[in-house]
């Protein structure tokens, strides 16, 4: 699961940063309006981080360009003002949660898993396909009841193919998603190749289906 953190607190947004890595997700900073338009104009995330004072701009006017655009991020905003108008205009445009600063970590991981599973998963924290079950909170993969060895990378892929159900993600969208602002460090995509391969094998010599599909020229789906 791919976030971004609009804040320009340096200190904070990279605590925030190495909090969340840790907890599995991958993460873009933004430290001013300007790049956060910039980052939300060209990347999806499952989440964003939003803070309302920015250099050169409001984060209030950022999520309503999102809006506006039509894009299905949840949105978390974060901020040192907990005046009553600013959070119900926050939520009235489309925020998804408030977080007034200060915040302990732990709760604003916390506050980002339920704000995914509200919006990717109909809230669920176990999904089942079949013989197939990730535990979104323990972060597991079983098949029949048996729980798969599978690494980082490949847990997160494959949660964003399941997130995007029966839908053809293309190479490029995957490799933003699994590596961030990395993506640019990477000649081809032979990474993704290559954990799509991984992923595939263990899955089914655990015993379940086939359900990732490469779609020739395109990319990749999930499908049931």
């Amino acid at each position: 699961m791919k976030l971004l953190i609009v804040e320009d607190e340096i200190q904070l947004s990279k605590s925030m940063a190495t909090y969340l890595l840790r907890q599995g997700y991958t993460c873009d900073i933004a430290y001013d309006y300007k790049e956060g338009l910039d980052k939300m104009d060209s990347f999806e995330y499952d989440c964003i981080l939003l803070d309302i004072s920015l250099p050169g701009g409001s984060g209030l006017q950022l999520l309503k360009n999102l809006k506006a655009d039509n894009k299905l991020e949840g949105v978390i905003i974060i901020s040192a003002k907990d005046a009553i108008d600013e959070k119900i205009e926050g939520l009235n445009l489309g925020a998804d949660d408030y977080m007034p600063k200060p915040f302990h970590l732990s709760e604003l991981n916390a506050r980002v898993a339920a704000v995914i599973r509200r919006k990717k998963f109909q809230g669920s924290s176990v999904l089942v396909f079949n013989e197939l079950t990730i535990d979104l909170l323990a972060k597991t993969v079983l098949v029949n009841n048996k729980p798969v060895d599978i690494s980082k990378k490949e847990y997160d892929l494959l949660l964003y193919l399941v997130s995007s159900k029966n839908r053809v993600i293309s190479k490029n969208a995957i490799a933003e998603n699994i590596s961030g602002d990395g993506v640019d460090l990477y000649d081809n995509f032979d990474f993704i190749y290559a954990h799509i391969k991984n992923l595939k094998r263990k899955l089914t010599a655990a015993g379940c289906d086939d359900y990732i599909k490469s779609v020739y020229g395109m990319g990749y789906k999930f499908t049931i």
